[in-house]
């Protein structure tokens, strides 16, 4: 295999990788201030249900708190 095959599929493995990085604090903070319009007041990694989750606190623009899960893996809310 030449060097450049071998460069090409190095810099392939490395980017698949990044695209399976699991989701940031920062990332989950903004996933749950689009879902709920409001402001994040505290961000938290925990498990529930056996898998890694960010639980975070938001204020609503109604003034309510809620808490939001995201996945960290999905980054999907809960």
């Amino acid at each position: 295999m030449n060097t450049f095959a071998r460069l090409l599929c190095a810099t392939v493995l490395v980017v698949s990788n990044l695209a399976w990085a699991d989701l940031t604090r920062d990332d989950a903070a903004a996933v749950a201030q689009r879902a709920s319009g409001g402001r994040v007041l505290s961000v938290e990694k925990l498990e529930s249900l056996g898998q890694p989750v960010w639980r975070i606190k938001v204020v609503t623009p109604a003034g309510e708190v809620r808490v939001i899960q995201v996945d960290v893996v999905t980054g999907q809310t809960r």
